[in-house]
């Protein structure tokens, strides 16, 4: 049986609580130096100043899209404003030769 580590967290956890959860004691500050870094710029869940962790739901939630579990989650930033009006095209009249 797995055990959800996670799930044994606070709502709100350190870096180090979350780093023994994920990967372990033995490799717990190698993943808080180096891969933490890597995974904010990928969306990983920021510190809440307020609380001083990261929210361990959205935590999950960022691991179930990274690894493609939840269908439909986003991990990409929408790509700019919609422009419908730009497929609309002019009429073009025909030229007397062209018929």
């Amino acid at each position: 049986m797995i055990m959800d580590l996670l799930s044994q967290l606070p709502l709100f956890a350190t870096d180090q609580q979350l780093a023994v959860a994920i990967v372990g004691k033995d490799r717990a500050s190698m993943w808080m130096k180096t891969v933490i870094p890597q995974l904010e710029k990928k969306g990983f869940p920021r510190i809440d100043p307020l609380h001083d962790g990261r929210p361990v739901p959205l935590v999950r939630k960022f691991y179930e899209g990274y690894f493609g579990i939840t269908a439909g989650f986003a991990a990409a930033a929408p790509d700019g404003k919609e422009n419908l009006g730009m497929w609309k095209s002019r009429r073009r009249t025909r030229k007397a030769s062209d018929e």
